[in-house]
């Protein structure tokens, strides 16, 4: 018996509210299916609680966790250290715990480029996003760093989209131009990516976000940061275009994918996790 070992590796997120967060499925369905005596836990963490929750993961030995909102900005000051891409976007939803230090990194953008380089390389291509929130800033800045050629951010309040342009252009190699969004967006001739980074679409597989369809050319890459529903409308008017749709769900599960590298140093099977958001959504779809 004395072989037995009763402790498991403990990861999870903190963020609130969090009861739809589906990532504590994802992840412990792809623990379980490596065989890694390991759990998720999915925990409501208030504004006024945070200091307390992340030396609470220290002082019980967590090997790291998520960070949703509100707690991507605030957790900052709480670590020892930020990753580069941390450090340029300015917000963390990653941590990692080691010999009681913490490391923030951000995967969001991380989740997207492994997503995206499935299907294209960024290197030297030209993007076109629409939004300019944490997930377009985080996707922009890894971009930049993966060495697109120009981004193009488009944004309703322009000056939002003007300092992630910038943070890009002062951060990486790329160039970056910020606009307003006005009417529906017309994609610029000459456009590789198509990147839709605002919510629109989500949980709405008819919601469309504003943007001219006719100025989509065939051969693009369309994506979509939308998990729920995987084939948003957008997706699906791509795909008839001739356009090849990159859906958000492969966003979601590289991001767990990364995080929990970070934490264990092994990599999760991401068909697995996959299967396990398409059992949630389809469920979620039918009620």
């Amino acid at each position: 018996m004395s072989n037995q070992n009763f402790r498991s590796i403990l990861t999870g997120s903190f963020s609130t509210p969090c009861a739809d967060n589906p990532t504590v499925a994802m992840i412990e369905a792809a623990y379980r299916h490596a065989g890694i005596d390991a759990r998720y836990i999915n925990c409501d963490v208030k504004v006024a609680h945070l200091a307390a929750a992340v030396k609470g993961a220290v002082a019980m030995e967590w090997a790291g966790f998520n960070c949703s909102l509100p707690h991507k900005v605030a957790v900052i000051e709480y670590l020892d250290e930020l990753a580069e891409a941390a450090r340029i976007i300015g917000a963390v939803n990653c941590v990692t715990i080691r010999d009681g230090r913490l490391v923030g990194d951000n995967t969001d953008g991380k989740g997207f480029l492994a997503s995206l380089r499935d299907v294209v390389d960024p290197a030297g291509r030209t993007v076109f996003m629409l939004g300019a929130g944490g997930a377009a800033r985080a996707i922009a800045v890894e971009l930049g760093l993966a060495g697109a050629a120009h981004i193009t951010v488009v944004n309703r309040d322009a000056a939002k989209a003007e300092t992630i342009a910038a943070l890009v252009r002062d951060n990486t190699g790329s160039d970056a131009t910020g606009c307003p969004w006005s009417g529906k967006a017309r994609v610029p001739e000459g456009t590789d990516i198509v990147i839709n980074a605002t919510s629109v679409g989500l949980g709405d597989a008819q919601a469309m976000p504003e943007i001219d369809l006719d100025t989509l050319a065939k051969g693009q890459v369309v994506a979509d940061v939308i998990p729920n529903p995987p084939m948003t409308c957008l997706l699906r008017e791509a795909r008839a275009r001739g356009c090849t749709p990159l859906d958000g769900l492969g966003m979601l599960v590289n991001q767990g994918v990364i995080g929990v590298a970070l934490w264990l140093g092994k990599t999760l099977d991401a068909g697995v996790m996959t299967q396990a958001l398409r059992d949630i959504f389809g469920a979620s779809d039918a009620g």
